[in-house]
């Protein structure tokens, strides 16, 4: 349309934690049509990985995102166990469990205070992200480190988790129910967040559907989609929790989805450290010598939703094959829906309320000679030999 302007969100925004460029097509302050431009983040990572051996490939995936940093290992540690045949024990499960609902607290108070800033409503913000910093400080006393934990392994955990921690982590689940009542209610019950966020960006539950959305982002559209539910991993079949759903399908729902997930991450760490007091003495591991040639499928419940990783082996030590689709991969396609018909002010924030991770997203677009600059194979074609490959694939394993 003559009359239609291009306004760009990014590469390069305030809005956006990492470099990606939307252009909303707008007519006055209605966006009509939106449309984006990835590349800018592709790092390799299921190239790389092919050349590291299994326990490395640990350290690799963990860095995919600063904020699901355990996320990607639990997927890739699922996956690989199920090529090992191997169950791991109990205590590690509970801790692998108190790890990833730490995690999805710390992300869904990283959202919450992001949200609030970008509405202007910098009291939310500076309130979660204070009350985030206790939850960092207990993955420091964990495992080291206030990101990239460096947990997991094929086969358990790296660290136990001792008395002392317990009873810390104790201290600050209790600190944390009381901030999660403050933040909640300041979020629920205040006129002006309602009115920013009540009926923006909404995704029907049928939307949800077609375009494969999950985690937060399906739940807050009244679809109860949650990997720790429906096919349960580490210790979320051994505790008692619930999945949060909304039918609002708008970016209140989506808040409120995150806000009360929280209470949930709270029960399940509280459970999962009583187990852990029961038994004190109990393995984090078995060893696992080698890994036989196989393909193994492996997912977990990242903060964003699904995270799913692919690993095919051929005896060696390393991976042949590694596919991996982070929940952003298919969240972000949802803003055609969400952001189109809204005014130019509230398509940001309806952007922003799939909580979109851009370095888990990237794709080669076209593969190019580096020394002539010639392109070798363009973004069909590389469709055209993964399609191949996965055939071959399909005919030597018989599935």
């Amino acid at each position: 349309m003559a009359n239609r302007k291009i306004i760009p969100v990014g590469p390069y925004h305030p809005l956006q934690e990492e470099p990606e460029l939307f252009k909303l097509y707008c007519e006055g302050e209605t966006v009509k049509d939106i449309k984006w431009e990835t590349g800018y983040n592709h790092r390799g990572i299921e190239k790389l990985s092919e050349s590291k051996t299994f326990e490395q490939v640990f350290f690799l995936v963990e860095r995919i995102c600063g904020i699901c940093s355990t996320s990607h290992p639990f997927a890739y540690a699922n996956c690989m166990e199920e090529i090992a045949d191997v169950e791991i024990p109990d205590r590690a499960k509970y801790i692998r469990s108190i790890i990833g609902e730490l995690e999805r607290l710390h992300s869904h108070y990283l959202w919450v205070g992001l949200a609030g800033h970008f509405l202007g409503y910098n009291t939310v913000f500076m309130w979660a992200w204070k009350y985030r910093e206790p939850i960092l400080d207990m993955f420091e006393i964990i495992s080291g480190n206030r990101n990239s934990y460096a947990m997991f392994k094929i086969g358990g955990v790296r660290r136990d988790v001792n008395q002392n921690q317990i009873d810390q982590l104790r201290k600050v689940m209790n600190q944390i129910k009381k901030k999660n009542d403050l933040l909640t209610g300041a979020v629920m019950d205040d006129p002006v967040i309602h009115a920013r966020t009540k009926g923006v960006g909404v995704l029907t539950k049928q939307d949800v559907m077609d375009y494969a959305a999950v985690g937060p982002t399906a739940r807050a559209s009244g679809w109860k989609i949650d990997i720790r539910h429906d096919d349960p991993y580490a210790a979320y079949d051994m505790v008692d929790w619930n999945v949060i759903t909304a039918q609002e399908g708008d970016v209140f729902a989506k808040a409120k989805v995150r806000l009360l997930e929280n209470y949930e991450s709270i029960k399940i760490i509280e459970q999962c450290l009583d187990k852990l007091e029961q038994e004190p003495e109990g393995n984090t591991e078995v060893k696992v010598k080698e890994i036989p040639e196989g393909i193994g499928t492996g997912h977990a419940e990242a903060p964003r939703g699904e995270v799913f990783h692919f690993v095919k082996t051929d005896g060696s030590n390393s991976p042949v094959r590694h596919k991996i689709r982070a929940p952003s991969y298919v969240n972000i396609a949802t803003f055609k829906k969400s952001c189109v018909g809204q005014t130019i002010s509230d398509a940001t924030i309806s952007l922003a309320a799939v909580d979109p991770c851009y370095c888990c997203t990237e794709r080669m677009a076209f593969a190019y000679d580096h020394d002539t600059g010639k392109k070798i194979y363009d973004g069909n074609e590389l469709v055209q030999l993964s399609q191949k490959k996965t055939e071959e694939i399909r005919k030597t394993y018989k599935i």
